[in-house]
């Protein structure tokens, strides 16, 4: 009886044991699949990674781009209103020009006036006596001579009412008869101002680019004139500006550049400085 519990007795442990170690096989199988699934994930996320790094780059080109695309058409749309701005102030500049010319031409007119009412007349002439018995001969009237100031005027007139060809003529002839005149280096810029808005003119006509570009051609020309001709003159700013402008319609830009980069640098406080400069900017390649 007692030799068959110890038999029972190792047959027990010796189940007990084999169903320990199946345990411990089965767990080993269990935990070696388990790490080779956890290792084929990470290997499926790292081969992953490249594209979800791909898609993550193609995604910031394409914010950045369209960011670029709107600062372009930020960009654009400040240059335009520069433009207008610029385009505005030019026109406003001519304006100021052409009153500041008149009013100084008014000016010169009623100081000659004055000073020609100070002038004592010649004294009237003594016609002879008529022989007896016949009528007395018609008096001949007296012409007094011509002021510049009377040519300039009548020149400028030409040009403030569009009769550019007019103003060019009366204009050259006051530089002719009055060289030395102090509003010489005023005729001489005026020439030039009436080449540019004669070409203006057969440029707005559409049918006549030829003598457009034969007008901005002559005014350049006019334009340095003056520059030439009367280097210490009060309108020698405002040539080289309406100079570069002649130019930019020319097509020629980098001569237009290096216009306006001689008046910043020589003129820093003329009127037409700060639109040179802007002009200069917008030119910039």
């Amino acid at each position: 009886m007692a030799r068959r519990r110890s038999t029972w007795g190792r047959r027990t442990g010796v189940a007990a044991s084999l169903l320990m170690l199946g345990g411990c096989a089965g767990m080993y199988e269990a935990t070696g699949t388990a790490s080779q699934q956890d290792m084929l994930q990470l290997r499926t996320d790292l081969n992953s990674l490249p594209v979800s790094l791909q898609r993550t780059r193609a995604e910031l080109d394409a914010a950045l781009a369209q960011m670029d695309r709107r600062l372009a058409e930020q960009t654009a749309e400040t240059g335009k209103q520069l433009s207008a701005l610029s385009a505005r102030l030019e026109v406003l500049s001519g304006d100021v020009a052409a009153l500041s010319a008149r009013a100084d031409d008014m000016n010169h007119r009623l100081e000659a006036l004055r000073k020609a009412a100070a002038r004592p007349g010649p004294p009237a002439p003594v016609a002879a006596a008529p022989p007896s018995g016949q009528p007395p001969a018609p008096a001949r009237p007296t012409t007094g001579a011509l002021l510049p100031e009377d040519v300039y005027q009548a020149a400028y007139i030409d040009f403030s009412k569009g009769g550019y060809q007019l103003a060019i003529t009366g204009f050259r002839d006051f530089l002719r008869r009055f060289p030395d005149h102090k509003l010489a280096d005023n005729a001489q810029y005026w020439i030039g101002e009436s080449y540019l808005a004669l070409a203006h003119s057969y440029a707005n006509a559409g049918q006549q680019e030829d003598k457009a570009t034969q007008a901005l051609e002559d005014a350049v020309r006019e334009f340095r004139r003056v520059i030439t001709n009367y280097p210490r003159g009060d309108k020698v700013p405002t040539a080289i500006y309406k100079e570069a402008l002649a130019l930019l319609d020319l097509k020629k830009p980098a001569e237009a550049r290096t216009r306006l980069q001689y008046l910043i640098d020589n003129f820093p406080r003329a009127e037409e400085t700060p639109l040179a400069r802007d002009r200069l900017t917008a030119l910039k390649p």
